[in-house]
């Protein structure tokens, strides 16, 4: 397999080959040239090039925000934080704070003259405390200093008092309290009490699903330039700039095109970057004003983990009926998302998990639930999946505890329940149409990774030893793809070619690492017919593309990559229109390719390069510039009903995973996984294999290391790499096969039939919890299985590796035991 190294290499030497012939004229020269053609026609089909800031990245000389050089006078800030989780503030005494050495402005929320809310979507997210205390690390007040030292150590002069309360923390207690951020969501079909009542089977089980730490790389940070008259530059690391720009206007009371925003690229967002950057940007933008001086914000670690949201922890409930070969007749599942203090996005996060709480499988006549419990902890935000990962676990149990309730492998039990033909409309009314595809994904990775010979492999293995037990779990995603708020769905592009032939482009997307900039500058490539090497991203500004969406839901190329080719496209149609005129040639077979404009074939062919092309349209006054725009159609859903057509289409994967537990001690190691995911027509399989690879490892991590703690107080504990354990290089499996689907194109008409790459991969993660519970379940020989929460720590594992072996004398399985009761 040719890795992306190999590609840099490649894309390097054609680099070279072609500077060499700019120098020359002679016959070499010309050779030169052409295998550089030849080079370029060759990944135009393979379309493997390497990420765009790919040197930049390993040589440090990509700059992210902290590395931007700023004015000599610019301002640091530094904020201080509540240090309870709930509570009325009576005394916020900031005088010393004043009068520090460094210390050039403070502010509180009496300081804001726009909206002192900046809730994303709906209200409830305040800049600074005013009375009430939500959540530890929230926001009291802010502090600009010289240096960054000077603003730190002001802080500690604030005086505080705060009369504190009790927290919630219990997010099961606080939705039978009908204590939520926003109002119960129900998705039903059909009548899930009369399937419950006529199912020879019914089972009932519950799971906690613990949160995740987004743990970018690089932190929340921004810098904030006032320009003239009332405006400001915001420079973040920011996945939704417009979003940003709309809260910094409104906070200053200013209008949103006094507010400009850049981002150029992001050191990891995950999510974490989606909304819950845009409250530094408008307390930077404050004090940029205030001061007519730069300011600049950038959160310490344990201050950013403290003071920004998680993923959502679920607890997550079934009651399902079922045949006795374990096909699901229907039921009811409750998702109960666990909020923080605030909405933010957990409306529209909950409703996926809902949407989602099928995963590949047809529930029958059932109904979903989805509760957005109130706590005060931070207000957990979107994360890689945007809580489609949560929402599959509880079925993911389900399948497991089903087939130990038949006595089938689980594999069987999850073929047998796949989407097909005649059970293939979802819980909330959206046909699945590539049914057949998830199938086919299972049965090739069930083959090619020798399922059943190495599941005969561990049966035996596991009746002869006593302490290490292995493991085995095949599991499937089916992920929707969308943004389930239809307006989100929609994206603009801006493209310029200037008169050397060069070209430029920006798009409403942003770069975090995931090859989204990449991937918009080879769809300009391909419809101009120019080499990779012509084409230049800009950075993602809301004075250039306006009105955008965050990049989120893995829909960053599906929309942008179609907004840059309406764009493109619209501009080498201008193109011909104008050769077809100027050099009187036939409009209806031109061509644009390998740099060149093709008109005809054969001894009539005519060739005009594309440099002499783009200046003879300048001179004759034709418009070298094009905006494009997407609208993702077809897509609607009726929240009253629960029902609808709220993805384009989905995205498919399968992973098998091996895992090898020893029982006394509960630690175990993940030996082996095979991926097969379903990418489409696959836009550069060099990023699409990176993204797999590192979203199944990041979901693994989810799911097993990654562990959050508070105390009683609600301080966060785990707010570091020191308490808080995401994989590192040893924790990849030694074997690790991963193959992107070939010949299946999209259905659905995406940028070159391709599909998003994002956030389904994480989910693959499922297998390796699963096949955790497959070893555990070897102890009582395979007759059901136990409850794992997440993440399954050694410490979980050990403790239900314990409850297996000794179990007391009044307790059973909780399935076992739901069995008898029904």
């Amino acid at each position: 397999m040719r890795t992306l190294t190999d590609v840099s290499l490649d894309s390097a030497k054609a680099r070279r080959e072609q500077k060499n012939h700019n120098k020359g004229d002679g016959p070499l020269a010309r050779d030169t040239m052409d295998a550089a053609h030849e080079h370029s026609s060759r990944h135009a089909r393979t379309h493997a090039y390497a990420h765009e800031s790919a040197i930049k990245h390993v040589t440090g000389r990509a700059a992210y925000i902290d590395d931007m050089p700023a004015p000599a006078d610019a301002l640091h800030i530094a904020l201080g934080l509540s240090p309870v989780a709930h509570g009325r503030l009576t005394r916020l005494d900031l005088e010393k704070v004043k009068r520090a050495p460094g210390v050039v402005d403070v502010i509180t929320v009496v300081d804001v003259p726009g909206h002192t809310d900046v809730g994303p979507v709906f209200p409830g997210d305040p800049l600074f405390v005013d009375d009430e205390i939500s959540y530890v690390g929230q926001t009291l007040f802010a502090v600009a200093a010289t240096s960054y030292k000077a603003a730190r150590l002001a802080v500690k002069e604030a005086v505080i008092e705060i009369d504190e309360h009790s927290a919630s923390l219990d997010a099961v207690a606080a939705a039978e309290a009908n204590d939520v951020v926003r109002p119960t969501h129900v998705q039903q079909r059909g009548d899930w009490q009369q399937a419950l009542e006529d199912a020879p089977h019914v089972l009932e089980a519950e799971q906690f699903v613990g949160g995740q730490e987004h743990f970018y790389l690089e932190g929340q940070a921004c810098l904030v330039t006032p320009s003239e008259d009332e405006g400001v530059v915001v420079y973040t690391s920011n996945q939704h700039p417009s979003e940003t720009q709309k809260l910094v206007a409104e906070v200053l009371d200013v209008p949103f095109h006094a507010v400009v925003v850049e981002t150029r690229r992001m050191g990891g967002g995950f999510g974490g970057k989606e909304t819950q950057a845009s409250p530094w940007a408008c307390i930077a933008a404050l004090i940029a004003r205030r001061t007519g001086r730069a300011a600049r914000l950038r959160l310490p670690r344990a201050e950013d983990t403290r003071a920004t949201g998680k993923r959502h922890p679920f607890h997550n409930r079934y009651r399902l009926g079922f045949d006795d070969q374990g096909v699901i007749q229907g039921g009811d599942i409750i998702v109960i998302g666990d909020c923080g203090y605030s909405p933010d996005l957990s409306e529209a996060i909950v409703d996926r998990a809902m949407f989602h709480a099928d995963n590949a499988y047809s529930l029958g006549d059932a109904r979903v639930t989805g509760i957005r419990a109130r706590t005060h902890t931070a207000s957990n935000t979107a994360f890689r999946g945007f809580g489609g990962p949560q929402g599959m676990m509880i079925i993911e149990a389900a399948m497991d505890d089903i087939a130990r309730q038949v006595g089938e492998d689980p594999l069987t039990v999850r073929k047998r329940n796949l989407y097909r033909a005649g059970r293939d409309v979802t819980h909330y009314g959206q046909t699945v149409n590539q049914h057949g595809l998830i199938a086919e994904i299972v049965e090739r990775v069930e083959r090619s990774s020798d399922y059943w010979q190495r599941r005969r492999a561990i049966s035996e293995y596991n009746a002869k030893s006593p302490i290490i037990k292995k493991g085995l779990s095949l599991t499937p995603v089916k992920f929707g793809i969308s943004f389930t708020a239809k307006h989100l769905n929609q994206a603009g592009a801006l493209l310029h070619v200037y008169t050397d032939g060069s070209v430029m482009i920006n798009h409403g997307g942003t770069e975090m690492g995931q090859g989204l900039h990449t991937k918009i500058c080879q769809v300009a490539a391909r419809e101009l017919g120019l080499d990779l090497e012509q084409v230049r991203i800009s950075a993602t500004r809301t004075d250039k593309v306006p009105n955008t969406s965050p990049t989120a839901a893995s829909s960053g190329a599906d929309l942008n990559g179609m907004a840059a080719r309406d764009a493109a496209s619209k501009l080498r149609e201008r193109l011909f229109d104008f050769a077809a005129n100027h050099y009187e040639l036939d409009r209806e077979d031109m061509r644009l390719e390998n740099g060149e404009l093709i008109a005809g074939h054969g001894e009539g062919e005519r060739r005009i390069a594309w440099g002499e092309l783009v200046q003879a349209a300048y001179l004759e006054r034709i418009s070298l510039s094009a905006k494009g725009f997407y609208a993702t159609p077809l897509i609607h859903y009726d929240r009253a009903t629960g029902s609808g057509r709220p993805f384009y289409y989905f995205a498919h994967g399968a992973a098998v995973s091996e895992v090898e537990v020893d029982t006394l001690s509960g630690e175990y190691r993940i030996t082996r996984v095979d991926i097969l995911h379903d990418v489409g027509d696959s836009l550069n399989p060099a990023i699409d294999m990176g993204q797999v690879e590192g979203g199944f490892i990041q979901g693994m991590g989810w799911l097993t290391s990654e562990e959050l703690k508070w105390n009683d107080k609600g301080r966060l504990i785990s707010d570091g790499p020191s308490t808080y354990k995401i994989p590192a290089f040893g924790d990849l499996p030694p074997v690790f096969n991963v193959e992107l689907l070939q010949g299946h194109p999209n259905s659905q008409a995406s940028i070159y039939r391709s599909k998003a790459v994002g956030e389904p991969p994480l989910m693959l993660g499922i297998s390796v919890w699963s096949a955790l519970r497959d070893a555990l379940a070897s102890l009582v020989d395979y007759r059901y299985c136990p409850r794992l929460d997440t993440p399954a720590t050694p410490e979980r594992v050990l403790m239900a590796t314990e409850a297996l072996r000794n179990p007391a004398p009044s307790e059973t399985s909780a399935v076992e035991a739901s069995d008898e009761s029904v």
